[in-house]
């Protein structure tokens, strides 16, 4: 199951994956490696759902002697959390499962 916004693929799983991953990495570089995914892809990834939403889900800050790092923002935890109940009620639904 996937949300577009604009003709264009806003959230999923792997998507939310991702978001999860940054998480509790803080970190767009380490959440692309522990998904085995490029760097590039992740970062792409991350700015379209960042423009899709409107509002940031993804907080990044350019590298520096120390590297960069990314967190998410409340509205990335929000997001998180309304997809996984979305997703849960809809598979309830396919299920024939009473919501």
């Amino acid at each position: 199951m996937w949300i577009e916004k604009d003709g264009e693929i806003y959230l999923g799983s792997g998507r939310i994956a991702l978001l999860e991953q940054i998480d509790q990495h803080k970190s767009i570089s380490a959440a692309a490696r522990a998904m085995n995914m490029s760097y590039r892809h992740a970062w792409l990834l991350v700015e379209a759902m960042n423009r899709l939403a409107g509002v940031p889900l993804v907080q990044k800050r350019v590298g520096g002697p120390g590297g960069g790092s990314a967190r998410l923002t409340e509205e990335g935890q929000k997001t998180i959390a309304r997809f996984k109940a979305l997703q849960q009620g809809f598979f309830a639904f396919v299920s024939g499962q009473s919501i």
